[in-house]
């Protein structure tokens, strides 16, 4: 099939095809693969799950996904070995593999068995490159759950590179090992990371629990701090916004390292009328909502500002607390908070400023917190360094398998000269 009436329909993959190599053929998709509808309605599949990653896996080791309900199930499509499953919602996000397992897969998902002109894990890598990934995207109209979805006619027309069977035999094996290679040097630096972070996480334990600390009674953070939350001025009410000067801080600040600035500001009307409280700097914030990690996270506020009620802020007495390492303490507790927060009856699942107020936390003398933040500073400082080494390492190896995969895939290396 001449590539000429396929380009200029398809902007993404139509360079593709006017650099493959010469014996490399461009036929459409509906001509390599057949659509399968074959139903679960016996039951007798297992439940399978499409990952972004490509890996088509069972339900019960996503963890937590919720189960369809009984009507549902028959109407499940079934997936042998080798079939090309795709998520026409999610297609922009990687939602396209083929599976290694059989089984049964979401009724909004489409099933397709590829034909003898295409084996099935050259597909595999294929329709997963970058190329086809842009190309996807130009097939949506909107971001939106339903705006996103391919439909089956762009699909039916997409051009599909299609090597002899040998180069895809070939391409196939080639990427196997050396994906399977980056994969697992990604996955000895997220296992780095983790020893990493529970190695913080013991030196700020320890550091919070010198001998020298045993003789320290813990106190009420309320008898020595100031603490509050504030509120959300109307969004309608531009005399609240319009020119406004005093930084306004939701709860997603409280996942930065310090909070040195503000993306939204508000006026003194709002400050006076909606009762804001002025935060002073050194004040450390918490999260008091949230079901994701930000309740009970904790950062220390360097400008003056105002908050929203979804944070609490705690003010030391200086003569009682060094700000820094208030901060670390709390850090430390979020264990506690967390399980306080999950206690709290009709509040469940948030933190209140009257718990916080009841939290009880050891205050050394002011030498010693000064000396316990500075160390614990500098420690945390060389981990921190450790842990941006591996999350960079693990960025740039998947920018390679990226690079690795489509160049294989259309022809821009020889995988037999690379393999040697």
């Amino acid at each position: 099939m001449s590539s000429l009436p396929l380009i200029g329909v398809h902007r993404a993959v139509a360079p593709l095809l006017e650099t493959r190599p010469p014996t490399w053929q461009a036929i459409r998709f509906k001509s390599l693969l057949d659509r399968r509808e074959r139903r679960n309605d016996d039951l007798t599949y297992e439940m399978l799950s499409l990952r972004s990653t490509g890996d088509i896996v069972a339900r019960s080791e996503m963890g937590g996904r919720q189960e369809p309900d009984d009507a549902s199930r028959p109407k499940y499509l079934i997936a042998e070995v080798d079939d090309l499953v795709v998520n026409p919602m999610w297609l922009i996000g990687g939602g396209i593999g083929v599976t290694q397992r059989a089984g049964a897969v979401s009724p909004d998902y489409r099933v397709f068995r590829p034909r003898g002109d295409l084996l099935p894990r050259f597909a595999h890598y294929l329709l997963r490159s970058q190329a086809y990934l842009d190309q996807y995207m130009l097939y949506t109209r909107a971001q939106t759950t339903f705006d996103r979805r391919v439909q089956q006619p762009d699909l039916n027309n997409l051009p599909i590179l299609v090597p002899p069977l040998g180069e895809q035999l070939a391409i196939a094996g080639y990427l196997d090992r050396e994906t399977a290679r980056i994969d697992t040097l990604i996955d000895e630096q997220q296992q780095l990371i983790k020893l990493l972070r529970e190695r913080r996480f013991a030196v700020v334990t320890n550091a919070l629990s010198w001998p020298s600390l045993s003789a320290v009674r813990g106190d009420k953070l309320g008898r020595s701090a100031r603490i509050g939350n504030g509120s959300t001025p109307r969004r309608d009410n531009l005399t609240y916004w319009e020119g406004g000067h005093t930084p306004w801080l939701n709860s997603a600040v409280v996942n930065q390292q310090r909070v040195t600035d503000s993306d939204q500001f508000v006026t003194d009307t709002a400050m006076k009328e909606c009762h804001l409280p002025i935060v002073t700097p050194g004040s450390v914030l918490i999260g008091l909502t949230g079901q994701g990690k930000t309740r009970g996270t904790a950062t220390i506020l360097d400008i003056e500002a105002t908050v929203n009620q979804h944070v609490a802020y705690v003010t030391p007495d200086r003569n009682v607390w060094c700000p820094e390492y208030l901060l670390w303490s709390i850090r430390a507790s979020y264990s506690d908070l967390r399980r306080i927060s999950e206690e709290n009856g009709s509040t469940k699942g948030g933190l209140t400023c009257e718990a916080l107020k009841q939290f009880r936390v050891l205050a050394p003398p002011l030498v010693d917190q000064r000396r316990i933040a500075t160390y614990l500073d500098d420690q945390t400082a060389k981990i921190a360094s450790l842990i941006n080494e591996a999350e960079r390492f693990i960025e740039l190896s998947r920018e390679r398998r990226a690079a690795l995969i489509t160049a294989a895939v259309t022809g821009q290396i020889d995988v037999r000269e690379a393999a040697r």
